[in-house]
C-alpha cells in the first residue's frame, strides 16, 4: 500500500456515510479511482460506478458497498434526552458511554450515549442496553434547546470513533465494513491502469449503497448494468476472538486469506476460476458454506436479470458492527492481488453454463 493509497482509506474511512447518506464518501471513492476509469456514473440512490471499456458488449462487474451502519433520532424527550432507532444493523450492546455525531444541515453535533452508573444499578433489576432504553445526551435540557441546535426527528447519527493502526499487523476503526471493500475494487482498477493491462472486455467498479438495510443499491444498479458476471467483495467473520461458536459459524480467521463462500448464489464456474488464480498465484484462503444466502449484494446480483454469474470474495474482520472492527494488512493485500488475477484470468468467451 502506497502512502496515497494509506492516505485515501484512512480517509475514506473517517468520513461519516451512513445508509440513505453516502454522497460525501462516494465524492472521496470517485475521486480515488477517476484516473483508473473511461467514465463513471452515478444513480438516483448514489451508488456510483466508474467504467473502463464502456463500449465492451460483455460486463464484468467488481463490487463492494458503501454504506455504514447508523442510528436515527426518532424522540426528544422534554428535559432535552434523545432516543434513536437503528439505520442497519447497529449494535446497542455497544452504544452505552459512546460518543456521537448528530448530523444537521451540514453540521455535526456532538452528543454521547448516556447510561446509569454502576453504583445506581442493583443486580435484582439491572437492565441490559436495548433500543429501548439507550438515549443520547448532546448538553441540552429542555426539548426546544435540542431543536435550537437543528436536531430533529430523522436526524442520522455516527460514531465519532476513526481509523488506527495496531501492532503494525491490523488496520482498524468503524465502517471497514465494508468502505475496506471499496478501498479494494478502486485499488485494483488503479493497479490496472498503472500496469497498463488492457482487459478483453467492460469493468464496472461498483460502489453501491444501501447494503445494510437490504442489498438496495445492488438491488438497483444491477438492472441499470445488466452485467454478464459480478465478483462481491465484503467484510466476514474473524472467528478466532472469544464467544463465537465455530461449529455454527465456521472457523476463519484474520491473516489467513481471503475467504471464498460456496453456496446457490455463487456460480460455480465463476468460483472455480478464482480459486484456480488464487492456486496458480500462491495467493492463500478460507472456504465458508452458505447455508441460503451470503447476506451480501451476491444475493442481489446473482439472482437478477435472469441469473448473473457470482462469486464472493470476503475479508476477514474482527468485531463486525463496533467501532473497533478490524482487518490484517496481509488479507487486504491478498484479496486485492485475488480480484486483480482473477480478472487477468477471465474470458468474455468463458462458458457459465453447467450442462
Amino acid at each position: 500500500m502506497t502512502k496515497e493509497d494509506l492516505s485515501f482509506f484512512e480517509s475514506y474511512i473517517n468520513n461519516p456515510s451512513p445508509t440513505g447518506f453516502e454522497a460525501e464518501g462516494q465524492k472521496l471513492w470517485l475521486n480515488y479511482i477517476k484516473p483508473a476509469i473511461d467514465e463513471y456514473h452515478v444513480d438516483n440512490y448514489g451508488t456510483v460506478y466508474g467504467v473502463v471499456n464502456p463500449q465492451a458488449p460483455f460486463k464484468v462487474v467488481i463490487e463492494a458497498h458503501a454504506d455504514e451502519i447508523s442510528w436515527f433520532v426518532s424522540y426528544i424527550t422534554s428535559d432535552g434526552l434523545i432516543y434513536v432507532k437503528r439505520n442497519g444493523g447497529s449494535d446497542h450492546i455497544i452504544a452505552p458511554s459512546k460518543r456521537v455525531f448528530i448530523h444537521v444541515k451540514g453540521k455535526k453535533i456532538p452528543a454521547v450515549f448516556g447510561w446509569p452508573a454502576i453504583h445506581t444499578r442493583k443486580p435484582s433489576n439491572e437492565k441490559a442496553p436495548a433500543v429501548e432504553n439507550i438515549f443520547l445526551d448532546c448538553g441540552c435540557i429542555t426539548k426546544e434547546e435540542v431543536e435550537k441546535l437543528g436536531i430533529h426527528v430523522g436526524c442520522v447519527i455516527t460514531y465519532q470513533d476513526e481509523f488506527f493502526v495496531l501492532n503494525d499487523r491490523y488496520y482498524g476503526g468503524r465502517a471497514l465494513d465494508n468502505r475496506a471493500g471499496g478501498f479494494m475494487i478502486a485499488k485494483v482498477a488503479r493497479m490496472l491502469k498503472d500496469n497498463k493491462k488492457k482487459l478483453p472486455f467492460g469493468l464496472y467498479i461498483v460502489n453501491s449503497v444501501q447494503e445494510e438495510v437490504g442489498l438496495r443499491g445492488a438491488e438497483m444498479v444491477v438492472q441499470t448494468i445488466k452485467p454478464n458476471c459480478a465478483i462481491i467483495t465484503d467484510v466476514a467473520h474473524d472467528t478466532t476472538t472469544p464467544m463465537i461458536d465455530k461449529i455454527a459459524e465456521g472457523e476463519f480467521k484474520c491473516g489467513s486469506g481471503p475467504i471464498l463462500t460456496i453456496g446457490p448464489a455463487v456460480h460455480n464456474n465463476l468460483l472455480a476460476l478464482i480459486r484456480t488464480t488464487a492456486d496458480k498465484n500462491k495467493i492463500p484462503y478460507q472456504m465458508d458454506a452458505a447455508s441460503r444466502s451470503t447476506g451480501t449484494d451476491t444475493d442481489a446480483f446473482a439472482y437478477a436479470n435472469g441469473g448473473i454469474p457470482s462469486a464472493l470474495i470476503s475479508l476477514p474482520l474482527r468485531y463486525m458492527h463496533t467501532t473497533v472492527e478490524m482487518v490484517h494488512k496481509d488479507d487486504l493485500e491478498n484479496v486485492v492481488k485475488l480480484l486483480y488475477n482473477s480478472l487477468l484470468a477471465l474470458n468474455p468467451k468463458m462458458n457459465f453454463k453447467y450442462l
